[in-house]
Order: structure tokens, then sequence, then C-alpha cells
């Protein structure tokens, strides 16, 4: 009976052993992979912060105007410990359609329906292919979902659009955040969620979308007949963007001379809209260390009299 006391007691003491190592060794493995998973997240930070500084440094360089070809080229470049790589991408953010700007306003509880955001939001869905009647609707739908009254547009809705569903929710009646958020908005099918992401974006602003022709790509020839609905084509637009001089327009009245663009009459509000130079940059950092990898995308706001990240994700861009 001793025996098989002791016994006993070695196989609980083993056991209990046991279990203690595979705790503390789970517990070495966690430790360590927050300190990889720390070191990877600052290592990115850090390369945000360069990327800016170097942004700004170019553009105050060059008089606000980077050079050609800077939009989409990929850098890559070791992490200071040399046991990884980072990759950084820097994009012109401000050639999308900003969301925000089917509204007008300084602060939450000023902002109105813009009719001309309203017009440019139809006229790209329109161009993408969606018929009229969708694209009217998605788009006089958004403008209440931030607009602050509570009187729903022809065609849109307000709260009662959406405290009928299950569940129930209402309307923002404030800017959007994030692209995703579109997909709350009545009248935005997944469809159409699909077909407008690529080309839409949320900047903290209720502007006009700023639109750089000197960094616009042919194949983006949609986001030019936006700004004149119903009177630049994308074949036309497409022509407009041939006719690029090499190093950019350096005028924005040459651009506006341009003999397809002259019979259509912008007005003061089109002709600000189109830049030459760029305030927003979408950045995104793939980095690979130590066998984790982490991705982080930003929105950079580079001004005269700013320059700062305005937006962090740490994910690929929905």
């Amino acid at each position: 009976m001793a025996l098989l006391t002791v016994l006993m007691l070695v196989a609980v003491m083993g056991a209990l052993t046991a279990t203690a190592l595979e705790t503390i060794n789970r517990s070495v493995r966690m430790a360590g992979n927050s300190r990889v998973a720390m070191q990877a997240r600052y290592t990115v930070l850090g390369a945000e912060v360069m990327a800016l500084e170097r942004i700004a440094a170019l553009v105050g360089m060059a008089g606000e105007q980077l050079p050609a070809g800077w939009s989409g080229r990929e850098f890559t470049f070791p992490t200071p410990d040399k046991t990884g790589t980072i990759r950084a991408r820097v994009s012109d953010g401000g050639n999308c359609f900003n969301l925000n700007s089917v509204a007008d306003g300084g602060s939450p509880t000023t902002l109105r329906a813009r009719p001309r955001g309203i017009a440019q939001f139809t006229a790209l869905m329109t161009t993408l292919g969606i018929s009229e009647a969708q694209a009217r609707r998605a788009a006089f739908t958004l403008a209440d979902w931030i607009d602050a009254d509570s009187s729903p547009l022809p065609l849109g809705g307000e709260d009662e659009a959406y405290t009928r569903l299950s569940p129930a929710y209402r309307t923002g009646n404030t800017m959007l955040a994030e692209v995703s958020e579109l997909r709350a908005v009545a009248g935005i099918t997944p469809e159409i969620y699909e077909v407008v992401r690529p080309w839409v974006c949320a900047l903290p602003t209720t502007e006009l979308s700023p639109i750089n022709v000197n960094t616009l790509e042919a194949a983006q020839a949609p986001l030019l007949t936006m700004i004149l609905p119903g009177r630049l084509t994308p074949d036309a637009a497409r022509q407009v963007m041939a006719g690029r001089p090499a190093g950019g327009w350096t005028d924005v009245l040459d651009f506006w001379e341009h003999p397809v663009l002259v019979p259509l009459s912008p007005s003061s509000e089109e002709l600000e809209q189109v830049k030459l130079t760029s305030r927003w940059f979408a950045l995104e950092i793939d980095m690979d260390i130590a066998g984790t990898a982490l991705t982080e995308t930003a929105l950079l706001d580079v001004s005269r009299d700013r320059t700062r990240v305005v937006e962090r994700r740490w994910t690929v861009e929905e």
C-alpha cells in the first residue's frame, strides 16, 4: 500500500509538472510573439513617419508639385535590424469621389445636402454602369444619411427608412469616417457597393473631390467625367488625359483650354475642383519580420500649414 501510494504521488506530481512546463512554454511563446508584434508595429510607425517627412520635404522642394510618376510606386527596404522587409506604396489619396461631398457644412449640426455633390456621385455611378434610377436613389439617400436635418430629400430617406429594419438603426447625421459605412445606407446594394468601392473615399472634409489631373490615370477617366456631369464623356476625358504634357500641367488654365473642354463652359466650382497638386496621400505599408506579417494603411494630409496622419488602420483598406 505504501509503494502504491508513492507511485500515485509520483504520477500526480509528474502530471502537474508537465502541465506547469506546458503553461510556461506557452507563456514564453506568447511573450515572444507579443514582442515581435510590438516591434513590427513600432517599425511600421517609424516607416510612416519617414514617409510623411519625405513627402513633405519633396512637396516643399518641388513647390507643392511632386515629380511625375510618383503615384503608385512601391519602395522596398530592410528593417533597421536587417531581419525583415518593408514595402511602402504612396498614391494620390484625393483622386476618388469624396463621399462626404454630397453634403456641405463646417460642423455636424450645420451639414446640409449639396446638389453638386449629389449630381457628381450620380454621374460617377451611371458612368460605371449603374442605372440612373439606382444611382439617383443611392446619391440622395447618402446625402440624407450625412445631413443634419430630419427631412428626407426626394428619393432619399431619413430615420424612418431604417427604423423599420431588423435590427433597426438611425442615420449617422455626420460625415463618414470609413467607406465601409456606405453599406449601411439605404439604396446601396451589395452590387452597387462592389462597383463603386474602387472609385470612392471618405476624406475628412466636405470639399468637392480634389481631382489632381497630373496624377490621374487614363483608366480613371470617370473621375474627370463626374466633374462635368452629363457634359464630358469618358472617351472625351481620356482624350484630355492623352494630351497631358510629359511633366504635367503647370497652370490649371492650360488644362481647361484643351479643345475638348473649352466648349463645356465649366462653372467656378468646377474650375476650382481640378488640381495640379496633391494634398491627400494614401500610404500602404507591408512588413514581414521574423515570420510576422503586418499591414498598415493611412491617409496623410500634407499641405502648407499641416503635415499629419488623419487616418490609420492596421489592415488593408476595405
